[in-house]
């Protein structure tokens, strides 16, 4: 306890001392306008630079993650950020000097297929070098019937990137479908060499407002979608693909260009494919690495192979380019799986008929599902 405290006349002086002092403090500060005035213009500026501060931060991340980040959804891409051109300057200088090539090389389709599909990519690149804006394309049809294939090679040929999204992944964002979607579009649009954004089984989310029961973060994630296609980009090219293009919102086919049905390949096409196939998988196998060859797998010599596989293209009837280039995969496992590590009619002849048994299975799946729609 000191003096004043064990003294409470000299204590309440003290009291009503300070506080008199501060009532005059007060009283003169808010009878001066100038310091009234001063003191209310640094509040303000403080405020606005604190908010400043937090608003820009936010839109330089935005900027940063769109510029150097791949979004969350893109499930491949050929566009290298700059961290990955960094790990890998090689490939990042390769790209810059490569010159497109076919867009149909090593893709088999019908010929009078091929030529629409060359105009396509030929209006593409013609696009991009006079500065115009792309197209949107839906690509439908089977599944296996290389629409990836050709939006992959499509975006090479014209010197543009590509991003694969499924809108199966879409489907269970809930909430965050709308923050996701915008993210691609800024990462697309940032691009300075253009982005074909190919959205596989886009029917999973494109669905129609107006007869599907769809949640309310789906039909938020669509209308945020149709928002950012609302208008021709100069940025980017979307292509869609779909199984059921006649369950898509009429908004969706509003924003749609050119429309390309992809079919099963007919019996000289499924020639060609087992011939590009067994070439790359049987008869020159590609290097796994530059110091690893694959094994060579040794054929019989009395083997017309042409004709062989003239007679497997006519029993495969209805297979689809995946399932041609699968039957060929088979053809390889069965080789190195055997004692000899060869290949002969007799095995090929076996994992025919098991890719037909496989084949017409999938095909009953197919239509109980169709007829339970």
């Amino acid at each position: 306890m000191t003096w004043v405290d064990s003294n409470p006349r000299l204590s309440d002086r003290s009291a009503r001392a300070a506080g008199s002092l501060i009532g005059q403090g007060v009283s003169n500060f808010i009878t001066d306008w100038d310091k009234v005035s001063a003191t209310a213009a640094g509040i303000t500026l403080i405020a606005v630079g604190v908010y400043a501060a937090k608003m820009g931060t936010g839109v330089a991340a935005r900027y940063v993650e769109a510029r150097l980040g791949k979004p969350s959804l893109i499930r491949e891409t050929s566009r290298l950020s700059f961290f990955q051109g960094l790990r890998r300057p090689v490939k990042a200088v390769r790209r810059v000097f490569s010159r497109p090539s076919d867009p149909l090389a090593g893709i088999v389709f019908q010929p009078v297929f091929e030529d629409k599909l060359r105009a396509l990519a030929r209006a593409t690149i013609n696009t991009r070098t006079n500065g115009g804006v792309y197209r949107n394309v839906l690509m439908y049809g089977p599944p296996g019937t290389g629409k990836t294939m050709f939006a992959k090679s499509l975006a090479h040929h014209s010197g543009m990137d590509y991003a694969i999204l499924t809108g199966g992944d879409i489907v269970p964002l809930g909430k965050d479908g709308v923050t996701a979607m915008h993210k691609v579009f800024d990462w697309a649009s940032a691009s300075r060499k253009g982005v074909v954004l190919f959205v596989d089984e886009a029917d999973a989310f494109l669905r129609k407002r107006s007869k599907v029961a769809i949640s309310e973060d789906l039909r938020s994630t669509l209308n945020a979608f149709l928002y950012r296609t609302g208008e021709a980009s100069r940025r980017f090219m979307l292509v869609l693909a779909s199984n059921q293009p006649d369950q898509f919102d009429w908004a969706v086919n509003d924003r749609l260009d050119d429309l390309v049905r992809f079919s099963k390949p007919g019996q000289p096409e499924r020639l060609r494919m087992l011939k590009l196939y067994f070439s790359l998988y049987i008869l020159d196998p590609p290097r796994v690495a530059w110091w690893k060859r694959p094994r060579h797998i040794p054929l019989p010599p009395d083997v017309d192979w042409e004709e062989k596989l003239t007679e497997i293209s006519r029993r495969i009837e209805g297979f689809s380019g995946r399932e041609i280039s699968k039957l060929v995969i088979a053809w390889q496992a069965d080789a190195y799986g055997s004692t000899e590590g060869r290949l002969d009619e007799t095995m090929m002849d076996r994992c025919v008929g098991e890719m037909l048994e496989q084949h017409s299975q999938k095909q009953v799946w197919d239509k109980g599902t169709l007829d339970q729609s």
